[in-house]
């Protein structure tokens, strides 16, 4: 395999955004990437997205991004796997380069999740799970997620407290983000008073519905040094797969799927979790994040909790977690949350994090961790500076 290199990023702004299309979200983003790498083409287009047919009414995304890109006739595929899309994304792109297929490509992800009732939202990403046994019988992502933090609470005594400082430590991150949708900090007591959603799950535990895109140019190390932009190498990925129904796995304080996509990550890369120093993971609620650092073998299991409240995960903290605001302030447009890690990561080791979110110690090492609904598939790549 050759070696692969991100050395261009571009984001669009993510929230409520009224004034743009789909379409519009994605070429802010990817025209930004390509102007941010110094690339004068592209060989290929990969684009992560969940759900635009529901969310929007449009399919077909390939063909489409390519043309309002102003490359007609580029390679270009859609790439789906639930929330879990930007990150596949990435995957292929890394592949394709690697396997000396494509010297140039582009990863994006983008969707539109606001342009529609927030019924007809729930209904979308309700087909993340198991339509026949979970959504028929009623549950939801959050209803699936408060089973997740109920059980961890009474195995391993993790308290509401811990959840609200996960809320509390990405907001405070989020903050400082440009393109965050919601850039402000919250407190404890916020988070705790906030509108219940699913019990023991509050409204501030719960990433929002977002519109957003993020781009990435994944290309050779060669070229990377030819442009003389600043570039991460690409130096290990994974993908990791469980059950999609919450009630068969084995144990729900866990999130198999990430498990073995971080084996997988590690051993390509020849590196293990102690070599990484920082990571951008899948929050899409509180609890998320928490078991996610144990499924990845950060924090040994019932761990996590403990070490968030002493702030081992902050930006200044002994292992910072989501530098961005991660899910649950940046926002979550499910088909662009996984390139968006990536965006952090590259941001975080160039030394180009904005407002004074930049980690102290020059970090080389950073990882991501990108998944699709209740947990049922996981993509983690590692990424370091040179």
């Amino acid at each position: 395999m050759r070696n692969v290199c991100v050395v261009g990023v571009g984001m669009s702004k993510w929230g409520e955004v009224w004034r743009k299309s789909l379409r519009g979200l994605f070429v802010d983003a990817a025209l930004e990437a390509v102007k941010n790498s110094g690339v004068d083409h592209l060989d290929s287009l990969y684009v992560g997205c969940m759900a635009s047919g529901p969310f929007v009414s449009q399919e077909h995304l390939g063909a489409l991004m390519a043309d309002y890109l102003g490359m007609p006739g580029l390679p270009a595929m859609r790439v789906e796997s639930a929330c879990a899309s930007g990150g596949m994304a990435f995957r292929l792109a890394f592949l394709e380069v690697a396997g000396g297929f494509s010297d140039i490509v582009m990863a994006s992800g983008v969707e539109k999740m606001t342009d529609c009732s927030g019924d007809d939202a729930t209904a979308a990403l309700a087909m993340a799970a198991d339509q026949e046994y979970e959504v028929f019988n009623g549950a939801t992502f959050p209803g699936l997620y408060a089973l997740m933090a109920t059980a961890h609470m009474a195995k391993y005594g993790t308290t509401r407290e811990m959840l609200s400082a996960i809320a509390v430590k990405n907001h405070k991150n989020g903050a400082k983000n440009p393109v965050a949708q919601y850039p402000f900090e919250i407190t404890m007591e916020g988070v705790e008073k906030s509108v219940m959603i699913a019990d023991p799950l509050h409204i501030l535990d719960c990433s929002p519905i977002t519109d957003g895109a993020a781009a990435v140019i994944v290309t050779t190390e060669e070229i990377a040094k030819k442009l003389g932009k600043p570039y991460i190498k690409v130096l290990g990925s994974g993908v990791g797969t469980d059950t999609i129904q919450l009630a068969q796995r084995a144990d729900m304080t866990a999130i198999k799927a990430a498990t073995i996509a971080a084996e997988r990550a590690f051993k390509m890369a020849g590196k293990t979790i102690k070599d990484v120093q920082f990571a951008e993971v899948h929050d899409c609620f509180t609890i998320a994040e928490l078991v996610v650092l144990e499924s990845l073998g950060i924090y040994e299991k019932g761990k996590a909790g403990p070490a968030i409240l002493a702030g081992e995960t902050a930006l200044d903290g002994k292992f910072p977690v989501n530098t961005s605001g991660g899910l649950k302030s940046k926002g979550h447009p499910v088909g662009a949350t996984g390139v968006a890690q990536v965006v952090e990561v590259y941001k975080q080791l160039t030394g180009q994090a904005e407002n004074g979110r930049q980690m102290p110690g020059s970090p080389k090492i950073g990882m991501t961790q990108n998944m699709g609904g209740s947990g049922a598939s996981s993509v983690v790549h590692i990424l370091e500076v040179t």
